[in-house]
């Protein structure tokens, strides 16, 4: 019998207990939810990482301007810069998180993980973790297991939404779910994972959702970008053994409070922050006259006159 665990201590207490890897309960879960044989759990995964995978070189490959005009090929702006802060590593990662959001952005296919606003985050990682360290899919896939049971528990104790939690609950959640997932693959323990979702959840805590105009374009593209970066910070903080001091479930329970107590206008409503400022408020009103001008006469419609 697959069980939906309460809380990262459940989960690493039943693991412990069954001898198992943190992917395995949450393919069991995955399994009996949907009635579903192994291999094809294996099959879906593998598609979805496909999906991933593709949005990334999409977003690298063919024009993406969104019809606002805020996104414009920025990911392949950064892709081919000759310069590079670190090295093309971390240049290649926060591109390819640009791209697969962008594709989002530009309403392309995307997987959300764990939601569509937060699109680039575990293809970025994923793809340019699984380049760097030559990883096999199937280890990749495991490691996108253990991100969703990481999502699972977030989702019982605070939420993985926008407009219930803020930018916290979507990029936090997707670069938890990263950062637990790179630390998986890399070989790290069952308490170097956590921590890194601990850490991850520290540095996103608080974390507004303001689009501007009311699109998931600005800012959430260069957000799945930071998060990916930050996903990679964390994770490479848990396998040195640093502690984040505050458990994981602690810090799942602080995103839940927060969450819970911040004011409306920066859950999603593009009421504050970056969506209100003068700039903001300007494209919000050139967008809903573009969204105006688009409506159909009554004509086309065949709409009898009076």
């Amino acid at each position: 019998m697959s069980l939906l665990f309460n809380d990262f201590k459940e989960w690493k207490a039943y693991c412990e207990k069954n001898k198992m890897q943190l992917f395995e309960p949450v393919l069991e879960y995955e399994r009996d939810q949907k009635d579903r044989a192994e291999e094809q759990v294996w099959e879906g995964l593998q598609a979805a990482y496909d999906v991933m995978r593709e949005a990334v070189t999409t977003g690298l490959e063919e024009d993406m301007t969104s019809r606002s005009g805020m996104i414009n090929n920025g990911a392949k702006k950064v892709y081919k810069n000759p310069l590079t802060v670190l090295d093309k590593n971390f240049q290649n990662l926060i591109a390819r998180a640009l791209a697969a959001k962008e594709v989002n952005s530009c309403m392309g296919r995307v997987v959300a993980a764990p939601t569509a606003g937060a699109s680039g985050i575990l293809p970025g990682t994923m793809f340019t973790l699984q380049e760097v360290h030559h990883l096999e899919d199937r280890k990749i896939l495991e490691g996108l297991l253990v991100g969703a049971g990481i999502a699972l528990i977030i989702e019982q104790k605070a939420s993985l939404a926008g407009a219930v939690g803020g930018c916290q609950a979507e990029t936090g959640s997707a670069a938890a779910m990263a950062a637990g997932a790179i630390v998986y693959c890399l070989g790290g323990d069952i308490d170097q994972t956590f921590n890194a979702v601990a850490i991850t959840i520290q540095c996103m805590l608080g974390l507004v959702c303001d689009p501007v105009a009311g699109l998931v374009e600005v800012p959430c593209v260069v957000r799945n970008a930071s998060a990916a970066a930050i996903a990679n910070s964390s994770a490479q903080i848990a396998l040195s053994n640093v502690s984040g001091v505050i458990p994981v479930d602690e810090c799942v329970d602080a995103l839940g409070e927060v969450g819970n107590s911040m004011e409306s206008r920066y859950k999603e409503t593009a009421m504050g922050g970056l969506a209100a400022t003068l700039t903001g408020q300007s494209i919000s009103k050139r967008v809903l006259i573009q969204d105006i001008e688009m409506l159909p006469d009554e004509d086309d419609e065949g709409t009898e006159k009076s």
